[in-house]
């Protein structure tokens, strides 16, 4: 398995490629290019929520609690809230996170279950989706990519660590625990794939104005253009 420096080198060195990706080929300035390199760094390092080490784990709470309520401020800023109620909400959200889903984490998870899966790395990516709000989808899926290519690579190194190449190769009985669809608990199974219906379902239903797969049509326009081609 690797360990914490691995991932974060790992995470760190490909939030650079995606960053230099995003800023040749979609043309992002350099605060969304930073940011979505930020978040594959992060992202690399958030399977390790499930961790049984106390330390590493309160940090990865502090660092999430600390960064994902600052994605609410394009919400909080069309919301109409005064500056001094959109702070109490970012503050409330840092302490639900660090403390409440700490403490939820702590309980009921273990290290390798469902958190270390391909329908985890999808909550992820989509959990940024919903949370950064912006008028253009594009930028929004950007991101939530970003998270999910870090994640992906804390999977697969932990599926490459797995192999024992020290004489003759074999698989760890870690082998196959990181790159999965479900595991032993169909509890926790079950649970992981309805936050997943429903964070897709949010992100399926939310109006975006400039989305390119969403078809207005307006009678008056439609009764006007066939009236043209009628006479």
């Amino acid at each position: 398995m690797a360990n914490f420096y691995g991932h974060f080198t790992t995470g760190v060195v490909l939030g650079a490629a995606y960053g230099a990706a995003g800023a040749w080929y979609g043309h992002f300035d350099w605060g969304v290019v930073f940011l979505a390199g930020g978040l594959t760094a992060i992202g690399a390092l958030t399977p390790d929520l499930d961790s049984d080490n106390a330390v590493p784990l309160r940090e990865l709470f502090s660092l999430v609690g600390a960064i994902f309520p600052l994605f609410l401020i394009p919400r909080l800023r069309r919301s109409g809230l005064s500056l001094e109620q959109a702070l109490v909400i970012l503050f409330g959200g840092y302490l639900v996170i660090r403390y409440g889903l700490l403490a939820v984490f702590k309980k009921f998870t273990v290290h390798r279950g469902m958190f270390h899966s391909i329908p985890a790395l999808l909550i992820a990516g989509l959990a940024v989706y919903n949370i950064y709000h912006h008028d253009e989808w594009r930028l929004r899926a950007y991101m939530a990519g970003g998270m999910m290519l870090g994640f992906l690579s804390h999977l697969v190194l932990d599926e490459i660590f797995a192999v024992d190449l020290a004489g003759v190769p074999r698989l760890k009985r870690s082998f196959g625990t990181a790159l999965k669809f479900t595991s032993s608990s169909w509890l926790a199974t079950g649970v992981c794939y309805a936050l997943l219906l429903l964070l897709a379902g949010a992100a399926w239903t939310e109006k975006r104005d400039d989305d390119p797969f969403r078809i207005e049509i307006r009678p008056g326009r439609l009764t006007e253009g066939l009236l043209k081609k009628r006479w």
